[in-house]
């Protein structure tokens, strides 16, 4: 049954900023969540809509927070071209079944299990664009999260199994430069090429991220220009960073934010979306060893370690919340062709799931 489920949701490719393919899957989550009991909200946005569900339980305790997000790095067409749904050997195949369809699934399953058995309020948040960052859910993931007991994410586990108790930070920023056009061969001392200085920025960026420890840094994306006969007169990057602790964040922010041009160019640094370090804490600690404990009561030891790879746990942590991510099927290839989970982890996620919630 959840590798059937599996394969309908990866059947459903939902590209981050696709609204219409978003909010149609959505629309099979929320009518689902509904089914089981919850009452379901949307947050529309033009990128696609959240969904928020709240399931009723224990009166006056506080609730549990399970975050997920339905959107992936994979556009239309994936599925047929590159990465065609494929189970053999244990193992399956396909856009989305690790990050993070896989760990839809499983919190699915898991909420079946539990239903009519005692437990913690439970309220679910899925935003429609983790990928980038959550720009537009990052109001919501924080406001649900208030009063919380506990969070606890649906992103890919360690290749062990283990569960992720700490995030690096993740900060999306984008350099736009602006020079000016001339004919590259008649006047081209009037021109001011944008790539020039971009190229040059980009060296200035590495020299930033050098200086500082544990650091990681990559230009994801670059533009700029049109012609070979034209100086050109615009150019963009786009980077990634990721930080281990908020003070090396800030001092990397504040270096290539103050970066000057080489030439008489103009340039704009932008933030285009920001998670902050979430860190280790006593509490996280007490949680992972209730979940260890939950864990031993379906046969499982589980352990948790850091994480470099950020989320949208990575507010929650930093809010003080007891956070634990990683709760999606064991697998491998992120963002990569090869992108798979080992199928009998979904059943063994979700009974440990289904523990979590009872116990906790």
């Amino acid at each position: 049954m959840m590798i059937e489920r599996l394969r309908e949701y990866v059947g459903v490719e939902t590209p981050t900023g696709d609204a219409a393919a978003l909010n149609a899957f959505a629309d099979r989550l929320a009518a689902r969540y509904a089914e089981l009991g919850a009452t379901v909200r949307r947050e529309q946005h033009p990128t696609g809509d959240h969904l928020v569900a709240d399931f009723p339980g224990r009166d006056s305790e506080a609730p549990l927070l399970f975050l997920a997000h339905h959107d992936t790095v994979w556009p239309i067409g994936q599925l047929d071209d590159a990465m065609p749904w494929r189970a053999a050997d244990g193992i399956i195949h396909g856009p989305g079944v690790f990050d993070m369809k896989g760990g839809l699934v499983v919190l699915e399953t898991a909420l079946e299990q539990v239903a009519g058995r005692e437990h913690r309020p439970l309220r679910i948040v899925v935003v429609a664009d983790e990928e980038i960052g959550s720009p537009s859910a990052r109001a919501l993931v924080t406001a649900s999260a208030k009063g919380a007991y506990a969070a606890f994410g649906f992103e890919p586990p360690h290749p062990n199994g283990d569960l992720k108790t700490s995030r690096w930070g993740s900060t999306r920023v984008r350099l736009e430069v602006t020079g000016r056009e001339a004919h590259a061969a008649l006047d081209p001392d009037s021109g001011v090429s944008a790539i020039d200085e971009l190229v040059d920025q980009l060296i200035a960026v590495r020299r930033v991220v050098a200086a500082h420890e544990n650091v990681l840094c990559n230009v994801g994306t670059i533009s700029g220009g049109g012609r070979t006969n034209v100086v050109p007169g615009s150019a963009a990057a786009d980077f990634g960073f990721r930080f281990m602790d908020p003070q090396t964040e800030r001092s990397v922010l504040e270096a290539i934010t103050g970066l000057q041009p080489v030439r008489e160019a103009r340039l704009e640094m932008r933030v285009m979306s920001n998670r902050p370090a979430w860190q280790p804490s006593p509490e996280t600690d007490e949680l992972l060893a209730k979940v260890v404990t939950a864990g031993r009561t379906v046969g499982q030891e589980i352990g948790g370690a850091p994480a470099s790879g950020a989320a949208d746990t990575n507010l929650t942590g930093w809010l003080g919340i007891p956070t634990l991510d990683g709760l999606g099927p064991v697998g491998k290839g992120a963002h990569a062709v090869h992108e798979q989970v080992v199928a009998a982890t979904l059943a063994e996620r979700a009974a440990l799931v289904a523990a979590v919630i009872t116990a906790l």
